[in-house]
């Protein structure tokens, strides 16, 4: 029971802040993250790497006078996209705020950046963190929102199939309280001492 309502917490608070972004139509990252700086009024910088083995494929990184967003160069297009946006949902979830400070993974990728000048750093490794989940969901639903925009559907919240795969995939409760989304459980049927069942 807790477990859903913490889901249910999840899904909105993310569905909220999805609905108040603004999204470039047609949809590409770049320009999301461009639109995003402007608004935070902080630079963000997209540095592409090659990938290395056993190192996130992106990374958040928070200097003191910037974001830098570090994804693999060499992935397909569709992966760098969802990448960025996963990045980018940390910085709009706010975990820049409260990560530890620089890891071995962004002294490997990006050794001429003087240690000094990273203060946080966020890795793309471990999805079941509180942080990783959250930050998939919201790049998720960034891309379902773009499409629904796209397409001239762009509504409060994900409709029908589209919110019941994402749901599904995240492992989020159906929406609503327990019984339905009237909270009004289904009556049971009731049977007569030595009859049938009532209608």
């Amino acid at each position: 029971m807790g477990e859903d309502r913490s889901g249910r917490r999840l899904w909105r608070r993310c569905t909220r802040l999805v609905e108040g972004l603004e999204l470039p139509t047609p949809f590409d990252a770049g320009a999301f993250i461009a639109l995003l700086a402007g608004k935070r009024g902080r630079a963000i910088r997209l540095m592409p790497v090659a990938y290395r083995p056993h190192t996130p494929c992106g990374l958040l990184i928070t200097t003191d006078r910037a974001d830098c967003i570090v994804y693999a160069a060499d992935t397909t297009p569709l992966h760098q996209q969802h990448i960025l946006l996963h990045e980018a949902a940390h910085l709009i979830c706010g975990h820049h705020e409260t990560s530890p400070a620089a890891s071995a993974a962004a002294e490997l990728l990006l050794p001429h950046l003087p240690a000094a000048l990273v203060e946080r750093v966020l890795g793309r490794t471990v999805y079941t963190l509180p942080q990783e989940a959250e930050a998939e969901l919201v790049a998720s639903l960034i891309l379902n929102r773009a499409a629904r925009l796209e397409r001239g559907t762009d509504t409060a919240v994900p409709a029908g199939q589209d919110e019941a795969r994402l749901r599904s995939l995240f492992g989020a409760p159906p929406p609503g309280p327990p019984g339905g989304a009237s909270g009004v459980r289904p009556r049971r049927e009731r049977r007569a001492p030595d009859g049938p069942a009532d209608g």
